[in-house]
């Protein structure tokens, strides 16, 4: 087979149209056109459905597209082997993890990273979907539960509690709650019905100190934690918030600080082929630094929030 013209399908196939598949391998949509046209006359079979929204791939154009992600994947861990250097790491890494987690904490403390290792060409994909790092859609993940699958690494990077919190404008104008009974006339900011939420329970505070039996209205249901946490911010009401959110917001207010959420561990995950990369090296050392540091300024600070909520 020959491999230019699995190449330019290859690229097709990602781009679901020859003009956008030309644009990123910088050829014409001809010349994209001829290989595909070709290609599939050598293997006597259609590779795509052609219509007026685009291209479709066939049944065996499916089979022949798993193969080849397969084997340009294997071919872009070799190189990055290849290309690693333990004098001075270099190379493209792209980390992926959820969307609140690294917009809020990790895209922060990037620019440290990037300036320590200049020649590493970093990329961040924020998802909520897990990418399947196997496959080389990603290099490294930071994922809020341990990996399933048994060919990846992983190291415990920190854990994370759930408390509570309003903006201070939310509680000049609505006091302040003083026990979990006081939620019952508070705005409450939740995650809505059709959320995915990774952490169970994550509504605790609809239940916290309310009667037996009795479940409190929401002012606000967003289907994102990061969307629950901006919604908080700006004033709209009470929630429960992962207190990593609250060191890098700086204007959220702890309340109701006897009342705790779940406890979730997170993880700094990555292939097994990739266990001697000096990149991820590096990239998991800044990351263990910097939440060491973290848990430095917590354990400092812990004593004036006690002294302050009277504990």
């Amino acid at each position: 087979m020959d491999w230019d013209k699995l190449r330019v399908f290859h690229a097709v196939a990602d781009a679901g149209s020859f003009t956008r598949a030309g644009e990123a391998l910088n050829l014409s949509q001809s010349a994209v056109s001829r290989q595909i046209s070709g290609l599939e006359e050598s293997l006597k079979v259609p590779l795509f459905h052609r219509h007026a929204r685009g291209l479709k791939l066939t049944e065996q154009g499916e089979l022949l597209n798993k193969t080849a992600r397969e084997v340009f994947a294997k071919l872009a861990m070799v190189e990055a082997r290849i290309g690693d250097s333990k004098d001075k790491p270099k190379g493209a890494l792209k980390i992926t993890t959820t969307v609140a987690f690294g917009s809020v904490w990790l895209t922060s403390r990037m620019k440290e990273f990037i300036n320590l290792y200049p020649d590493i060409d970093v990329s961040l994909v924020l998802a909520d979907t897990e990418l399947d790092l196997s496959m080389r859609e990603a290099d490294v993940a930071i994922r809020l539960a341990p990996p399933s699958q048994p060919d990846l690494i992983q190291r415990h990077l920190m854990t994370i509690g759930y408390r509570v919190y309003a903006a201070p404008e939310y509680l000049k104008a609505h006091g302040v709650p003083q026990t979990p009974e006081d939620l019952d006339r508070h705005r409450l900011v939740v995650y809505g019905d059709d959320a995915r939420p990774a952490v169970p329970n994550l509504n605790w505070l609809l239940e916290a100190g309310a009667k037996p039996g009795v479940r409190r209205r929401s002012a606000l249901k967003v289907n994102s934690i990061y969307g629950i946490f901006r919604a908080v911010q700006s004033g709209v009401g009470v929630g429960a918030l992962p207190d990593y959110m609250s060191k890098e917001a700086g204007n959220l207010v702890e309340v109701l600080p006897q009342i705790r959420g779940p406890i979730v561990d997170t993880f700094f995950v990555y292939p097994e082929e990739l266990r001697n990369s000096a990149r991820i090296a590096v990239f998991r050392e800044f990351l263990i630094l910097k939440v060491a540091a973290d848990d430095l300024q917590r354990r400092k600070l812990e004593p004036l929030r006690q002294a302050q909520a009277g504990e």
